[in-house]
């Protein structure tokens, strides 16, 4: 015999598919929505409804972008430097960096990192895309800003191979990120002085 109602055990199995939700977090989340006003759970259906219908990917970076919008803010900004191209795993990553207010190029968002194991190949990624990118000649320096993981060292390794013929000056973040993190989870000054203490690959 089930504990709970079907509608509540369904909500509580959707929370804990999230990253970072266990199953005690996705039972307190679903008894608070349950005893919210029903404006809460309103609110909160409608932004998910729309999360994935109202937005798209920019067509230049593969930034997130309003589904209306085929080019972010950042690529239409004319004051940045679309010779420097920082290249990063995922659109959070946009958001760290840019709260550093030390950038002033544009982006790249590769969606993912090489993973054999996980079945994640070239192929996968928006590679194809940066290098066509590179090859139009307006580029002059990639930043590659894969977080320093086993995976995102394997991918900044690959980027470097498919870049160097292009004759374009490839650098990577310094390592005043700690091993196995997220650049989202580091600090404003850690990612400041990364950035400016980027070195040539080799």
């Amino acid at each position: 015999m089930a504990l709970l109602p079907e509608p509540v055990q369904n909500l509580i199995t959707a929370f804990e598919r999230l990253p970072g939700i266990g199953p005690k977090s996705a039972s307190r989340l679903t008894f608070y929505l349950l005893r919210a006003p029903d404006e809460a759970s309103q609110l909160l259906a409608e932004a998910l409804l729309h999360l994935k219908s109202a937005t798209g990917q920019c067509q230049v970076c593969f930034n997130i972008t309003l589904a209306n919008q085929p080019v972010c803010e950042i690529c239409a900004n004319d004051r940045r430097d679309e010779g420097v191209i920082c290249v990063v795993e995922e659109p959070l990553d946009v958001l760290a960096l840019e709260r550093t207010s030390g950038f002033y190029g544009k982006y790249h968002v590769l969606h993912g990192v090489l993973s054999p194991i996980e079945g994640v190949g070239p192929e996968d990624l928006k590679i194809a895309p940066l290098v066509e990118r590179v090859k139009s000649g307006r580029v002059t320096e990639v930043i590659i800003a894969t977080n320093p993981s086993m995976e995102g060292d394997a991918t900044a390794l690959y980027l470097r191979q498919q870049l160097t013929p292009l004759g374009v000056r490839i650098t990577r973040l310094a390592r005043g990120l700690p091993v196995g993190g997220d650049l989202e989870y580091a600090d404003q000054n850690t990612l400041l002085r990364a950035l400016s203490g980027r070195q040539e690959m080799t």
